[in-house]
């Protein structure tokens, strides 16, 4: 082997290892950082230590489809309670859930279903919730139906709302602003208190599917 073929393999082998060294780097850094439960709650998620298994339901989606607990199950689910009348914290809370959930990767995205659930059923059709939920994320999941389900859903997960009169026949709903996380297995896995933010729910959602088993 003369000296002109051993440079040859010598630099094919650097190069060889300056590849392997960015691969490496790069795959590190797609995969989640595993927060601890100080970690995720410094970022504005609760894990809870036993996550809580709660009633099935029967309601329907925007699209007219059953909408139960089995659709809560094999994928993570962020669910937030509120209502298309809702002047403030409900367009603002989707909007930031938008904004959380547009910079994720296909298969990210396959793994994880954002479901607003309207605290005003009689008022929040399937058809309103059509025109709602969409203008967000065509991706997005809006849920109405029966009442009683829908009281019994939220004390469950502990959301607490209550209709508060306005004049003539108008009124206003007052609710949590938490946002519940459930997990593959349709459990009650964490809350996001609020203020809320795109990047730390992106980023504590990842971890928690990271760590999940």
């Amino acid at each position: 082997m003369n000296q002109q073929t051993r440079i040859r393999l010598t630099i094919a082998a650097v190069l060889c290892l300056i590849v392997l060294v960015v691969v490496g780097f790069v795959w590190r850094m797609s995969q989640p950082v595993i927060m601890n439960s100080q970690e995720l709650r410094a970022n504005g998620a609760v894990q809870l230590n036993n996550p809580r298994i709660f009633s099935d339901f029967e309601l329907i989606d925007h699209n007219g489809d059953a909408f139960t607990l089995e659709n809560l199950k094999g994928t993570w689910s962020i669910i937030f309670f509120g209502f298309t009348n809702c002047p403030d914290i409900c367009p603002t809370t989707m909007a930031t859930l938008a904004e959380m959930y547009e910079p994720l990767s296909d298969g990210e995205k396959e793994k994880l279903q954002v479901v607003l659930v309207s605290l005003d059923p009689e008022r929040d059709t399937q058809e309103k919730m059509a025109e709602y939920v969409p203008y967000f994320n065509s991706d997005f999941v809006g849920v109405t139906g029966n009442k009683h389900f829908i009281r019994r859903l939220t004390a469950e997960l502990t959301i607490a709302y209550n209709q508060v009169p306005l004049e003539g026949d108008n009124y206003t709903i007052d609710h949590s602003s938490q946002l519940i996380l459930i997990n593959p297995k349709g459990h009650y896995h964490a809350f996001y208190s609020s203020p809320h933010g795109a990047i730390g729910i992106r980023q504590t959602w990842r971890s928690m599917a990271g760590a999940f088993e």
